[in-house]
C-alpha cells in the first residue's frame, strides 16, 4: 500500500492549485485522475487533426485573473514554470443585425467613447458604474480567492455601511433588475447582460446581480486573457510547479471510495482494488449530489441538503471545427482582436429575454444564444499557419422538455448544423469547403466528461443564486470545505466558493487545510 501526506481525488485545475500550495509547504501530495490527461475542464487537445489545439472546455481566463495566485504569482507559475497568458485589448465585443460592433477595450475611456456612438448617456453611465467597480475590486478579491465567511456575519458586515448595503442590494437583484434601470439603450443593454450571464445565469434570476458589478472591475483592472498555446497552458504550468515540489499526478487512475476509519479520511481505493493512504488528509473534486457514492457515514441531513444543491439553469452545446483557413469577420479586421464574442440577429432586449425563456423552460430556441470565435487571429501557435479553429458555444437546457437529457443524443448533429448555420450572417467562411474535421459535445456529453463536477451539465458545479453564495455555496453545511462529521477531508471544486469557471479556487481549500495542519500560509509563499 502506497503512502502519502495528501491524497487528492481529480486533476482539474482547482485540485491542483490546492496541490501545488501544498507541496510548497513540503508535503508529500499526490493527484488521481481518471481521465488519461489532467486539467478537468481546463484541457487543450488535439481532437481531430495533428496541430489544430482546441479548449475543450474553458477558453477565456477572467475570475482567475485577480487571484493572488497570479497577481502576486505566488506560486511562481509565470516565473519559473511557462504559465504565459495573452491579453487583448478587447476582452469583449458584440456583433448585431448589419455587422454593427459594440466593443468594450480594456481601456475605460475607449469602452465609453464606444458606447457614446449608441447613447451619450449610456456612456456616462458605463463610466460611473465601471470606476464603482474598479473601486471596489480590493474588497472583492479580499474574499473571493479565500475560505469565506459565514452568510450571516458576511451580510451583517455588507450592512454596517454604505458600500456594503449597495452590494447586498446587488446580490438580491437580477442583473436585468440593474442594467434596465441604468441604460438606455438595448443594444448596451444586450451587450452588458449576455457577458454576465456567461457565469451561466438568466439576466432575470434574482440573487445572481453580483456579477454584473464584478465583471466591469475585471475587465478593466485586469482584463482578460487566454494563456498562449490554449487554455491548458495553466494546466500544465501547475503539472510543473507540483512536481518540482515533489508531488505527483498519476492519470487513468478512478477512485472508487474514500476510505474513512474512526470518523477520518485515511486515503483513497481505486477501481482497480489498489489502496493508497493520505496519512495528513484527503481532498476530493466529489459534487455534493455524489457525495455518498463515495463517503459511507455521511448524516443523513447533510446529505438531504446536498441533494437539494441546484444546478445552473442553462448548460453549454460546444462544437470545434478545424478550418482550413481563419474565419472571415463580415464586420472587419478589428473584431477578430476580441477575447469573448458574441452574435446577435436582433437588437431589442425583448429578444434576448425571449431566447433566455427557452432556457428556463427547457426548450430548444429555434434562434441561438451564440458565442464564439477562432483563437488563431490572436494566438497563430493553436494551428498550423494560416489555418484557424472554430470554437462554437450556445447555451442550452440539460433536461429538454418532455424529452429528457438523453434526447440530446438523438439530435446532437441536426443542433450543430443549424447553429453552425446561424453565424453565417457574421463569418463569411464557415461551409463545408473551408471545414476540415468537427466534433460536438452536448450539455449530457458535458455530464459524462466530468461526472463527479459536471452534475446535471453545469460545469460550474451549481447556480450561482444567493443562497448558494459565499459560506452557503454550495451548502450551509459543506460551505467550509469540509463534511461535517469527517476529520481531513477537503473538499474542491467549482461547486465551491467563490464559484465555477476559471478562479483558481483551489487556493482557499489549500488556506483551509494550512490552518487546520498548522502551517503558516503567508510564509511558504513569500
Amino acid at each position: 500500500m502506497s503512502e502519502y501526506d495528501i491524497v487528492v481525488m481529480g486533476a482539474g485545475h482547482n485540485g491542483l492549485t490546492a496541490s501545488c500550495y501544498l507541496a510548497r509547504a513540503g508535503l508529500k501530495v499526490l493527484v488521481l485522475e481518471r481521465k488519461p490527461y489532467p486539467g478537468g475542464g481546463v484541457v487543450t487537445l488535439e481532437l481531430h487533426t495533428p496541430g489544430y489545439r482546441h479548449d475543450l472546455h474553458s477558453s477565456c481566463h477572467i475570475m482567475i485573473q485577480g487571484n493572488p495566485m497570479l497577481t502576486e504569482d505566488e506560486l511562481e507559475l509565470k516565473a519559473k514554470y511557462g504559465l504565459n497568458y495573452r491579453y487583448s485589448d478587447v476582452p469583449y465585443a458584440s456583433i448585431f443585425p448589419d455587422n454593427e460592433t459594440l466593443i468594450t477595450y480594456k481601456d475605460l475611456d475607449k469602452s465609453c467613447e464606444e458606447i457614446s456612438k449608441f447613447s451619450r448617456k449610456d456612456a456616462e453611465t458605463y463610466r460611473r458604474f465601471a470606476e464603482r467597480s474598479v473601486q471596489m475590486m480590493p474588497m472583492f478579491i479580499s474574499g473571493l480567492y479565500s475560505p469565506p465567511i459565514p452568510l450571516g456575519p458576511f451580510f451583517a458586515m455588507l450592512d454596517s455601511s454604505d458600500e456594503g448595503r449597495e452590494i447586498l442590494d446587488a446580490m438580491n437583484r437580477s442583473s436585468l433588475d440593474i442594467i434596465d434601470h441604468l441604460f438606455e439603450d438595448d443594444r448596451v443593454k444586450i451587450h452588458l447582460l449576455k457577458l454576465v450571464t456567461e457565469n451561466l445565469q438568466l439576466p432575470d434570476e434574482l440573487g445572481t446581480g453580483m456579477g454584473i458589478f464584478l465583471m466591469p472591475g475585471i475587465i478593466h483592472t485586469f482584463g482578460v486573457s487566454q494563456p498562449v498555446g490554449g487554455s491548458g497552458g495553466l494546466t500544465d504550468a501547475l503539472v510543473r510547479c507540483l512536481e518540482d515540489n515533489g508531488g505527483e499526478v498519476r492519470c487513468d487512475s478512478e477512485v472508487d471510495k474514500i476510505l474513512v476509519e474512526c470518523g477520518r479520511a485515511v486515503g483513497v481505493r481505486l477501481s482497480t482494488g489498489e489502496e493508497i493512504r493520505g496519512k495528513r488528509a484527503v481532498i476530493g473534486a466529489i459534487h455534493p449530489r455524489v457525495l455518498t457514492k463515495f463517503i459511507d457515514g455521511v448524516s443523513e441531513s447533510v446529505q438531504a441538503k446536498a441533494n437539494k444543491v441546484n444546478p445552473s439553469t442553462q448548460s453549454l452545446f460546444v462544437s470545434h471545427y478545424d478550418l482550413k483557413e481563419r474565419t472571415k469577420y463580415r464586420a472587419g479586421e478589428e473584431i477578430t482582436t476580441a477575447t469573448m464574442l458574441e452574435y446577435f440577429p436582433y437588437r431589442d432586449l425583448e429578444s434576448l429575454l425571449d431566447d433566455f425563456d427557452y432556457l428556463r423552460r427547457g426548450r430548444i430556441s429555434p434562434r441561438r444564444l451564440l458565442g464564439g470565435g477562432d483563437e488563431t487571429h490572436g494566438d497563430p501557435t493553436r494551428a498550423p499557419e494560416g489555418a484557424g479553429i472554430f470554437h462554437s458555444i450556445t447555451m442550452a437546457p440539460y433536461n429538454i422538455k418532455g424529452k429528457g437529457a438523453q434526447y440530446w443524443d438523438e439530435i446532437k448533429d441536426e443542433y450543430a448544423a443549424e447553429t453552425l448555420r446561424q453565424y453565417d450572417p457574421f463569418i463569411s467562411n464557415l461551409g463545408a469547403d473551408n471545414i476540415i474535421a468537427s466534433s460536438h459535445y452536448s450539455p449530457l456529453d458535458m455530464e459524462r466528461s466530468s461526472p463527479n463536477s459536471f452534475v446535471l451539465g453545469d460545469m460550474h458545479g451549481c447556480a450561482p443564486f444567493l443562497y448558494q453564495t459565499g459560506g452557503h455555496r454550495p451548502t450551509s453545511d459543506l460551505g467550509q470545505y469540509t463534511v461535517p462529521g469527517l476529520d481531513d477531508f477537503y473538499l474542491v471544486g467549482p461547486f465551491m466558493h467563490p464559484g465555477g469557471g476559471v478562479f483558481g479556487a483551489g487556493r482557499g481549500t489549500a488556506i483551509r487545510m494550512f490552518d487546520d495542519l498548522g502551517i503558516d500560509f503567508e510564509k511558504v509563499i513569500a
